[in-house]
Order: structure tokens, then sequence, then C-alpha cells
């Protein structure tokens, strides 16, 4: 008895994880692919807050090239949530899509190298990081960006917010531009996004200077955050303690500030996808 009970649910279990549909399937799981859209199309970029018929009519009006951006979730010093490479990205990668006029943005990829994990190296000495290996990452890429080749997107661009994420970046791009050669579909790695050197640079064009004080944290990165959440900083927290600044400078007018950092960072990324996306294979 107990050994049919539990095969019963070991067949329960592969059907309801089973990629294909069975047989007989209800129409609920299997809508008309050219079914009409009932209701008018939400504003966003993002294909996670698309219903599928929002991202169909989306790549049938032009948006046919989507992003897949790498973050992390790290340890980055006492005052920034360790989403903090996701908050940047969901502030730079609709910037990018909006200017660009004709992309989407896969989720972004919250997974990434951060250190082994036992025993633990890098940010996996610090509680709260997520660590996986460099194949897996690399296999999660490699598969985000075929489930976009295999929905008829013509250009998949891949860009990472942090310095780990970039070898895997660079070795998916050139692997499967390889399988891929003679296909509508074509893949670029974007390193000219991640480029923080080159953004502390313009903040000095700005008459914005920092002392470096030691921490996994700058004024970019704080201001880039702020435009999506300054809960993500710990805004009221540091007030409240009197320490809303990061390497000697303050923090009040950071959005200001995080609003002309993603414009920057934006117009320079759109430029380098719009060269790559021009260049003939």
């Amino acid at each position: 008895m107990r050994t049919a009970l539990c095969g019963f649910f070991a067949a329960i279990l592969a059907a309801q994880t089973s990629p294909t549909l069975p047989a007989g399937a209800p129409p609920a799981m299997t809508p008309d692919p050219n079914m009409p859209r009932p209701i008018a199309a939400y504003d966003s970029v993002f294909i996670e807050e698309l219903t599928w018929l929002e991202v169909r009519d989306a790549m049938r009006a032009g948006r046919r090239t989507v992003i897949i951006a790498t973050g992390g979730v790290e340890q980055n010093g006492p005052y920034l949530a360790t989403g903090k490479h996701n908050y940047i990205l969901r502030a730079m990668t609709e910037a990018i899509a909006r200017k660009l006029g004709n992309a989407l943005v896969a989720p972004i990829v919250p997974f990434v190298p951060e250190g082994d994990i036992d025993p633990p190296t890098a940010h996996m000495r610090y509680p709260g990081s997520i660590s996986v290996s460099e194949d897996t990452y690399r296999r999660l890429v490699r598969d985000i960006a075929s489930s976009m080749k295999t929905h008829g997107f013509e250009h998949i661009i891949l860009i990472g917010d942090s310095g780990g994420n970039q070898a895997g970046l660079k070795a998916v791009s050139e692997e499967l531009s390889v399988q891929w050669a003679g296909a509508k579909t074509r893949i670029h790695h974007i390193p000219e996004f991640y480029d923080y050197p080159g953004l502390t640079a313009y903040l000095e064009t700005l008459g914005i200077r920092q002392k470096d004080e030691g921490f996994h944290d700058d004024v970019g990165i704080s201001s880039l955050m702020m435009t999506v959440d300054p809960n993500a900083v710990r805004m009221t927290q540091r007030k409240a303690a009197g320490k809303f600044s990061i390497n000697g400078v303050n923090l009040d007018n950071g959005v200001e500030i995080g609003r002309k950092a993603v414009e920057f960072r934006a117009n320079k990324t759109v430029a380098a996808i719009r060269k790559a996306v021009e260049k003939r294979p």
C-alpha cells in the first residue's frame, strides 16, 4: 500500500513539473497564440510586469531587442541593502530600454558568483550573500538568452553591474554567437556598461569629489540606488544617526545626483549597444 501511494504521488509530482503539457490539457493552459489582447497594454519595459499578450504585441510593434542584466546579492558595507546591484539595474535597464525605444528587459538575474560557498570566500564570508558557481551562472545566462531567442528577439544584450559578472557574460556571448551563426538572433555583451571609474569622473565634473572611507560604497552607487528606493540606503536611519553621507559627500541631494548618473550611464550604454548592433556579424 505504501509503495503504491509513493508511486501515485511521484506521478502527480512528475505531471506538475513536466515541461511538456499533457495531452488534453485544458484550453486555459493552451490559449491561441494569436488571440486578440482584450484590454489596453500596460506601459512597462519589464517582461515580468507584462502579460504574454503584451510581450507579443510589443514585439510585433518592433520591440525585438531584449536586455539581460546580471546583478548580485552581497555585502555592501553597513548602509546598503545586499541587493545593491539589482536596485541599480532596475533604474538603469529601464532608462536604457526606453532610450533605445525598441527594447524590453528580462527579469534581472540576482544570482551570480560571489565567492566559494564552503569554505566561504570573498563576499560569502558575510551573512546575506548568495553565490552560485561560475558554471551555474553561465548556464543560467545561456538558458535565459536561448529562451529569448526562441521567442523571436533579434538582438540580445548582456550587461552586468559587478566586476565578477563580466567574464561569464563575455564567454556566453562568444559561445552563443558561434552557435547562432547565420541565425536571425544575435547576442552582444556590452562591457561599456560596467564603468564605475567613468561614473566617478563624471561626478567630479559636477563638483562631487570623494575621499574613500573604506566602505564597499560610494556616491555614484548610493545615488543610483536612491532613485529606486531611498530605504535601500537606509536614508531615515542614517539621518537619525547623523551619518547620511558617504566618502565625505552629503547625500541630501542623492536622488538628483542619481538621476544624472542614470542619464550618464544610460547614454553611454545606448551608444555602445547601437554600435554593437550596427556592426556586421
